[in-house]
């Protein structure tokens, strides 16, 4: 594949929720963006008004479309969002809704499998690490691959960003995070070749003027 038929790829994560937070596990929970989620949506779009986008998709999940809308809002030279539930956060079944210490306290051996990355642990009702990676960059891949040459933006969950930026960097699904998946930044992604290639990795920028409320 040459460089004129590689596909340039925005890769952002959806604006902050009530969850986000709460420290709450979302996964496939339906959870809309907090108020300061919603700055955060337009001020991402605010950053993207010049920027050549081709397509738009997001995760079906409210908080990845919200995170979309203002963007399509103010541009009417984009086309339709697309949706796509292969874009959504890893299922976490039965331990959506609780916090990191909840679960600990309830399930000590599965919190001690999913602090570990076993890839190969799925909470009761929810998605192995292994298999939602697998899902993850197999659907980013689908959409570079609908789109050559062309410039894509992808809003989608946290998981999704750290399967991709782990293809991207050749890191392993145990490798400790090092780095940030944050809400509403920006990240770049070079699809060519058949593999993705990191370019830049959370721009938030133009985030730093917003001033988080404080807790009630």
């Amino acid at each position: 594949m040459s460089l004129d038929s590689s596909t340039r790829i925005l890769l952002v994560r959806h604006g902050e929720t009530p969850w986000n937070q709460a420290a709450r596990i979302q996964g496939h929970t339906d959870i809309g963006l907090s108020p300061f989620g919603l700055q955060q949506a337009e001020c991402l779009a605010e950053a993207l008004l010049e920027e050549p986008i081709d397509a738009v998709y997001s995760s079906d999940l409210s908080r990845a479309v919200q995170t979309a809308a203002p963007l399509l809002r103010r541009r009417s030279d984009l086309p339709p969002l697309i949706l796509a539930p292969s874009l959504r956060e890893r299922s976490f079944g039965v331990f959506e809704g609780l916090t990191w210490q909840e679960i600990t306290e309830r399930a000590p051996e599965q919190a001690e499998r999913w602090r570990r990355r076993d890839a190969d642990f799925a909470p009761q009702e929810g998605e192995a690490l292994g298999d939602f990676c697998h899902r993850s960059v197999a659907a980013v891949r689908r959409v570079a691959e609908a789109h050559p040459g062309a410039t894509v933006m992808i809003v989608s969950h946290g998981g999704l960003l750290d399967c991709l930026y782990r293809a991207s960097t050749g890191q392993s699904l145990q490798a400790p995070r090092s780095w940030i998946l944050g809400n509403a930044a920006i990240n770049r992604l070079l699809f060519a070749n058949a593999g993705f290639r990191l370019i830049g990795w959370h721009d938030d920028a133009h985030l730093a003027h917003l001033a988080r409320p404080l807790p009630t």
